[in-house]
């Protein structure tokens, strides 16, 4: 096994050097940190991390909780999350908990014997079951994406109501008096959130909500096609869909063509999250915009804090969503 020395050498440096370097690199010019750091990777050289970790009672490990890895909704916020982390020392173990608890609950018992420092949730559920008294004895936890008022936990979210909102007025201001929604699922908070922001757009713009116009999906590409289907077999079918997610919105639109409507001239169609694909399909899809990135990374940042023994405030930091006008809504046709 390589030795500090070894690194020394290859470096041209003391042992010492190489010590402030690993250590305190801000005490080193950039170029002595850059030899010492080409020569621990030539050397395959590793500090005792584990031994320094366990003197301070830490692991230097991060366990971040994702409802569906798959979903390239949490891609960025991930990539967030990693940046910072990295940034600060720490690395990020990723679990994939796909809503079966027996998998969250060992990720779980990562931070509560301590092999892990703390933990972040992109999901809206606690992995495991305790009053609101006792969240005060929670290990450090902070919620990313989903807002759920009654846990009070340190969380990093967009206001999904009001950018819901904006969305579906874009809409009514364009002159569709048929909107219809495709939800997700309603246990989720943030597809609440969604919900009330559809109706309360619609009650501005003088329209009375079509229990016939809500439909509800779940987040996948089919969840959209099916919906679609059943919304345009209506006697009189919406102009214009509102979609919980850029997935299902992506799905209604491919079932929409596939049903011989056009985008946007027979049906308009607008999603929520802006993910890459948004970009990328045809028509490129109207979405709202959220943070994705900054989400994770302040996420991230807010559970160093906790960690560093500073004080955060239980509730939300707020992110601000954009509404990105594309090419998949139009005015209907009179």
């Amino acid at each position: 096994m390589a030795t500090m020395k070894d690194v020394a050498q290859l470096a041209g440096v003391s042992t010492a050097t190489v010590s402030r370097a690993l250590m305190n690199p801000e005490k080193v010019s950039a170029s002595t940190r850059k030899r010492v750091e080409d020569a621990v990777l030539e050397a395959g050289y590793s500090p005792n991390s584990l031994a320094r970790n366990l003197r301070r009672n830490e692991s230097k490990t991060i366990v971040t909780i994702v409802p569906d890895i798959c979903d390239p909704y949490f891609s960025e916020i991930i990539r967030g999350i990693e940046e910072a982390a990295k940034e600060n020392g720490y690395l990020v173990l990723l679990g994939n908990s796909s809503q079966q608890h027996q998998t969250e609950s060992s990720l779980v018992n990562l931070v509560f014997t301590k092999q892990a420092d703390g933990m972040l949730l992109l999901g809206t559920d606690l992995p495991f079951d305790v009053s609101k008294p006792e969240q005060k004895n929670l290990p450090p936890l902070v919620m990313a994406c989903e807002y759920a008022p009654e846990l009070e936990l340190p969380t990093v979210h967009i206001d999904n109501l009001t950018a819901t909102f904006e969305a579906v007025n874009y809409l009514t201001q364009m002159g569709h008096q048929r909107v219809a929604q495709i939800s997700g699922p309603d246990t989720a908070a943030l597809c609440q959130f969604r919900h009330q922001g559809y109706q309360q757009a619609m009650r501005r713009a003088g329209i009375t909500v079509n229990p016939n116009y809500i439909v509800n999906g779940d987040f996948s590409f089919e969840g959209g096609a099916k919906a679609i289907t059943s919304l345009m077999s209506l006697a009189e079918p919406p102009t214009a869909v509102f979609c919980h997610n850029d997935i299902m919105a992506i799905g209604a639109m491919q079932q929409a063509k596939r049903l011989g409507l056009r985008i946007p001239q027979d049906l308009s169609i607008v999603g929520f999250d802006d993910i890459q694909f948004a970009h990328y399909c045809e028509p490129a899809l109207t979405t709202v915009s959220q943070p994705r990135y900054e989400i994770g990374r302040q996420a991230m940042l807010m559970l160093l804090e906790l960690l560093k023994g500073k004080e955060v405030r239980a509730g939300s930091r707020l992110l601000d969503a954009k509404l990105m006008i594309r090419d998949s809504a139009a005015p209907p046709r009179s």
